[in-house]
């Protein structure tokens, strides 16, 4: 049971199940859900792992592309008292490995992009892992050559046993990110839930984020900047726009698109992103941002001059955290 007087990321639900109810919370192309459908998403997945045999401080290991089917992972599994290792897609195996051997995963999570991870995992590659499951909805030819489950045969396979409630991993974690491995092998941090939304929130203060805000995940969530800066989206109830990863012809649809008023970037991204502007000889800027939170190395006086005029309505603030 979920314990009142401790900060636990899930605690949004209530908000978004009543005040967002029919309100979108989250866009992913076609695919589309409010309030109450993203609660009742995370929830019928949540299920499914507890009936699967998923247990409390169980860790999960998570490498894929943005989606709104991952961040509802995160949500289930912390749920249950789960622990979220989110893994870069861009590791090669063996780092992935590395990884995974350090904090012992009970399962691993991926989408197409990292799907050969499952057969390489396999045997005493990774000897914690007990389940391999797709994050997306493959082919039946897919799921039977790497031997997966899906996120839809456990939800088909959940039974409500009545309310259920949110549960702690041992000592409140729930993320363990891990550092970029540029200095070495990846190392991993273990975050608490307390941890997670003190940083969220310092966002939400600062930045001065909304329920009015459209959020573009161009950060990945596998990083700490795009994690809190989606748990900082959850808490005042906005809206999530995902695209697959930072593509500046992709990120510049989604922002026209879904009328984007907030994102995150670093120097390359914003460089990209006038670089294509330029190419395509795009006359207007665009006007429905008002929120850029910049990391990874302050912007040149240039990049500040160009993004003036790509976002004429943006005020722009430099984060230390966001490294991607």
């Amino acid at each position: 049971m979920g314990i009142l007087s401790e900060a636990h990321i899930c605690q949004c639900f209530s908000r978004l199940a009543t005040q967002k109810r029919n309100s979108l919370v989250t866009i992913n192309g076609a695919r589309q859900k409010t309030g109450q459908q993203l609660v009742d998403s995370v929830l019928s997945l949540a299920r499914g792992l507890l009936q699967l045999g998923l247990q409390n401080g169980d860790v999960v290991a998570i490498s894929a592309f943005n989606s709104d089917w991952y961040l509802e992972w995160i949500l289930a599994v912390a749920f249950i008292g789960g622990i979220v290792a989110p893994l870069n897609y861009r590791w090669s195996f063996e780092e992935a490995r590395m990884a995974m051997v350090t904090i012992r995963p009970k399962m691993l999570v991926t989408d197409e992009s990292c799907y050969y991870w499952h057969s390489a995992a396999r045997g005493d590659a990774i000897p914690s892992l007990r389940w391999h499951v797709s994050l997306s909805s493959p082919s039946l030819d897919i799921i039977n050559k790497y031997n997966m489950l899906t996120a839809e045969m456990l939800v088909e396979q959940s039974v409500i046993y009545g309310s259920m409630n949110y549960s702690f991993a041992p000592e409140g974690a729930v993320i363990i990110c891990f550092t970029s491995g540029t200095t070495g092998r990846p190392k991993g941090v273990v975050i608490s839930h307390t941890a997670l939304i003190v940083q969220s929130l310092a966002k939400v203060a600062i930045v001065g984020y909304s329920e009015d805000d459209v959020y573009l995940h161009t950060a990945p969530l596998c990083h700490i900047g795009g994690l809190s800066s989606a748990m900082a989206m959850l808490m005042v109830g906005a809206c999530h726009a995902f695209i697959p990863k930072f593509e500046a012809t992709l990120a510049l649809e989604a922002i026209e698109q879904h009328h984007v008023t907030s994102l995150i970037i670093v120097p390359a991204m914003m460089a990209d992103l006038i670089s294509s502007v330029r190419l395509k000889r795009i006359q207007k800027g665009c006007d429905s941002v008002k929120k850029i939170l910049n990391g990874g190395g302050g912007l040149s006086d240039n990049l500040i001059k160009d993004a003036t005029r790509l976002f004429p309505r943006a005020k722009l603030l430099s984060a230390y955290e966001v490294r991607m």
